[in-house]
């Protein structure tokens, strides 16, 4: 299969630049994914296409406020991008300006923060030992920016408009998106038509937004995320699935997380792992039943995995309407219900 199968036109004026100006006020897509039909809705309209014994799966991971600018010892700006921690304290980081941040280079983060650049890693990312009094989570609340996509080019004014309600625990360089459109109140109400919730966990990383490299899709090699599924989770899922209700992820996120641990008859375990699992077209989904998803980039693997699911002929068609019906696309972007 072809990288350019999942190729679609989008303008870049429907790149969404900024939040919508209510959670919930976004539009939603309905998409069958049998039939291929749509509809056209607002997003708190949700709660009337769940019905009662639904599962519903979140990702509850919370963005890292990831991105640092600081000064050089030599003289002049740094920025410092925190990706993964690594033994022994050490973090993995993009660095800017790379030719200036070499092994044994410093940079300082106003008086609460400093670091030192240990080793230079395969494809450039570096190794960097932070310094700091105090717990380095809460420094890293207080300087830390928001990492955006790199798409958009306008300032956050809320950095808390880049997590979901539910996000408890740190550690994404990326938010689930398809979660930001839920309010308490919206999710108070789906509770009360009798829609189950649960969460797992996986950190989202840069490697998101990373092209498929490769023009034959099976050989491209996809980035690898930390998840855990929790026992309630896992055991929540499995009576769903042995009793014929659906499982309902919210974002790919979690989806990915429910695929990676699922039998083939989609009950499951509790655990933690690393998953690298690619999902497209000709893939069986084993815990899925229906997704709530964003708009995904043309020939990335997120439009790949939503093409597993309904079939790339309808999401082909799903994304050239919601193109024409002016939807916004992508992290601020609005919706879609794969039912």
């Amino acid at each position: 299969m072809k990288k350019s199968d999942f190729w679609y036109e989008l303008p870049e004026e429907l790149i969404a630049q900024t939040p919508s100006p209510e959670r919930d006020g976004s539009s939603l897509m309905l998409l069958d994914k049998t039939t291929g039909e749509y509809s056209f809705h607002v997003f708190r309209e949700i709660a009337d296409f769940l019905h009662e014994g639904d599962l519903l799966v979140m990702n509850d991971s919370r963005v890292l406020p990831a991105r640092l600018i600081g000064a050089r010892s030599g003289g002049g700006a740094a920025e410092v991008l925190l990706l993964r921690e690594r033994e022994g304290g050490l973090w993995e980081c993009l660095v800017r300006p790379g030719r200036k941040l070499r092994p044994g280079a410093r940079v300082t983060f106003g008086d609460e923060l400093s670091c030192e650049i240990v080793s230079v890693e395969e494809g450039g990312n570096r190794l960097v030992r932070f310094e700091y009094d105090g717990i380095f989570l809460e420094i890293l609340e207080r300087l830390g920016r928001m990492p955006l996509p790199p798409y958009i080019k306008e300032t956050l004014d809320d950095p808390e408009r880049y997590q979901t309600v539910y996000s408890k625990h740190l550690g994404s360089a990326a938010a689930p998106t398809a979660g930001l459109h839920f309010t308490e109140e919206l999710l108070q109400k789906i509770r009360e038509k009798g829609v189950e919730e649960k969460f797992v966990t996986l950190h989202v990383g840069l490697g998101t937004f990373r092209p498929v490299s490769e023009d034959e899709i099976e050989d491209h090699p996809m980035h690898s995320e930390f998840c855990i599924l929790p026992e309630d989770t896992a055991e929540a899922v499995s009576r769903a699935k042995r009793e014929g209700r659906r499982v309902i992820s919210v974002g790919t996120t979690s989806c990915r997380v429910l695929e990676t641990f699922a039998r083939d008859d989609g009950t499951m375990d509790a655990g933690s792992r690393w998953t690298d699992i690619f999902i497209y077209p000709g893939y069986r989904f084993k815990a899925v039943d229906a997704l709530i998803t964003n708009f995904h980039l043309p020939e990335s693997t997120l439009i790949m995995l939503v093409s597993a699911l309904a079939g790339r002929e309808h999401i082909l068609e799903a994304y050239r309407a919601a193109v024409e019906h002016k939807m916004r696309f992508f992290s601020f972007g609005d919706a879609m219900f794969i039912h």
